[in-house]
């Protein structure tokens, strides 16, 4: 029998919430993965315990076009 996992919702705003684990086997079934860079990054703010107000900033730090 197959096991079924379920992605959590968050009742007061009733949207779906994926954590990164969710998303990684979401991505690989269509193709995509990470760089060996974004990984990088992502230990990075496990390791400082970066909230995600930090992480968002820093992401958009990084990838946002220098004009």
């Amino acid at each position: 029998m197959l096991k079924t996992k379920f992605i959590t919702r968050d009742s007061r705003s009733g949207k779906f919430i994926a954590g990164r684990e969710t998303m990684t086997k979401l991505n690989a079934m269509e193709g995509i993965s990470q760089s060996a860079a974004s990984r990088a990054m992502f230990a990075a703010f496990d390791h400082k315990g970066a909230s995600p107000e930090q992480r968002r900033k820093a992401i958009a730090a990084r990838h946002s076009k220098k004009a």
